[in-house]
């Protein structure tokens, strides 16, 4: 058995565990929804998937408490997949291996699926549990939140029955979220024609991997580097100095995390292939130097002799591309007037892919303001609509207006103190939360989103606080025996 067991609480822990045995990564849930119906059965609570396929709990009221108002407990179901380079882990069909790290929580090879499996296994612990007190609950398991918010998205109104929302997607013990950043899918497409790659060249393949990545919202402002935009700092010397061609570019692989590796493949005259490798060498130095107090996990830049493409990347193409990659912005933009410590608007250049004649570039911009979300985006399409490419948007989610009034909040802080002897700290996050989706379709809801301390989701050094667990699910319990009563 695994050693997460016996952690406390274990009603939460063994939840935990088993949703690490269910493949769930986004866009594969079919496993996921089917075990959280069968345990809802098992747990004797009404359940149901939604025509989004988010999955629907319902328990009534224990006795006495059938007056009060009605909670939702939300979370989400799926999870980043995201692996180590030596990893054969298949997010499809293999199960997360959880193991304790002193006093952290962490996956062997991967992400945890803490964000948001924590926040799913409080949800199941409520309702199997006989012994709480509480009024009627729904709980809300959404589909796809990493990808795009899609459950929350295509949520039918009506179909929830509360006037609280308890979001279990914060990742920090202690602190209670109020409002979120909005957020957009920016991507721009061009389709090229190939040419033949110059029958003399020699290729190289450029790596760059090794950084640490991160969660496109927690940690945009900690200057991680992105690997996209620092490889695209190498390939135009490249070209200039080396007379390098761009065969092919795959950096990133999701929407929301910072990329933490990019690979190229060049084409050249073969007398420049020392050239090129010294300066492979020089600029490993330069960003080793740049980034030696933020990227502590060891920076690899390399070159390795492959066999020559048949085919690259037109010249015009090829410097449109690289212009419009050098010029996109990544990272914080603009911070919070009123809140100095919080990022307002950002971009992420999350993924590029060029090869076989197609180019997609990928960004998620966001901003808790929806004018300068929009300005992101005007920006980004001005960038790439240079470069001769199709900028199209998807995926967009309004911020979500904080309430330092509300009802929940305040019972929420009251609560916190009392059991833990401080005060919580209110704040306002840059990560998009589906708070704002849902309240689109429920204005009526009187939200906070709240957790234990998860630290690094979206990358192989996902963890999870255990000691912060216990008190999290104390929190939980006190504040659904103290729900106000209706009207």
């Amino acid at each position: 058995m695994n050693e997460i067991l016996n952690l406390n609480p274990q009603c939460i822990w063994k939840n935990f565990y088993a949703l690490t045995q269910v493949p769930r990564p986004s866009g594969h849930l079919e496993k996921i929804q089917q075990f959280l119906l069968d345990f809802a059965k098992q747990a004797g609570v009404e359940a149901f998937k939604d025509p989004a396929g988010n999955i629907v709990m319902r328990k009534p009221a224990s006795a006495g408490m059938e007056n009060r108002k009605g909670v939702i407990l939300q979370a989400h179901m799926d999870m980043v997949p995201q692996k180590t380079p030596e990893s054969q882990h298949n997010f499809e069909t293999d199960p997360i291996e959880p193991w304790i790290d002193g006093e952290w929580v962490k996956a062997k090879g991967t992400t945890l699926g803490a964000d948001d499996g924590l926040g799913v296994a409080a949800i199941m612990a409520v309702m199997e549990d006989k012994t709480l007190k509480h009024g009627p609950i729904d709980a809300l398991i959404t589909a796809d939140e990493e990808t795009g918010m899609y459950g929350a998205n295509d949520l039918p109104e009506g179909e929830l029955q509360g006037d609280i929302l308890l979001n279990l997607d914060s990742e920090t013990w202690g602190k209670f979220v109020i409002g979120s950043a909005g957020g957009i899918d920016v991507t721009a497409r061009l389709d090229y024609q190939e040419v033949d790659t110059d029958k003399d060249d020699a290729a190289v393949r450029v790596t760059l991997k090794g950084l640490r990545g991160g969660h496109s919202g927690l940690e945009i402002h900690e200057g991680r580097a992105n690997a996209n935009k620092q490889m695209v700092r190498f390939v135009r010397e490249a070209i200039e100095e080396c007379d390098a061609r761009l065969a092919s570019w795959h950096g990133g692989n999701m929407r929301n995390a910072i990329p933490f590796k990019a690979e190229v493949v060049l084409t050249l005259p073969k007398e420049n292939i020392e050239a090129l490798k010294e300066l492979v060498d020089d600029w490993k130095e330069d960003f080793i130097d740049e980034f030696k107090t933020i990227e502590t996990n060891g920076i690899e830049f390399y070159a390795e002799d492959v066999e020559t493409p048949a085919k690259e990347v037109p010249v015009e193409v090829q410097d449109n591309l690289v212009d419009a990659i050098y010029a996109c912005h990544d990272g914080v933009i603009r911070m919070i007037p009123s809140y100095p410590d919080v990022v307002e608007t950002s971009s992420n250049l999350a993924i590029i892919d060029i090869a076989d004649g197609k180019a997609a570039i990928k960004i998620l911009a966001r901003s808790s303001r929806e004018d300068m979300k929009d300005y992101v985006v005007k920006t980004l399409q001005s960038c790439f609509s240079m470069a001769g490419m199709k900028v199209d948007t998807a995926g967009s989610y309004g911020g979500w207006d904080p309430n330092p009034d509300s009802e929940i909040l305040n019972l929420l802080l009251r609560v916190y103190k009392e059991l833990n002897g401080e005060d919580g700290i209110v704040q306002v996050d840059h990560a998009g939360l589906e708070c704002s989706v849902i309240l689109g379709k429920y204005p009526h809801l009187d939200v906070v989103s709240l957790g234990p301390t998860l630290r690094s989701p979206h990358t192989t050094t996902e963890r999870a606080l255990w000691a912060t667990v216990e008190p999290f699910w104390a929190l939980l319990k006190k504040a659904l025996e103290e729900i106000p009563v209706k009207g």
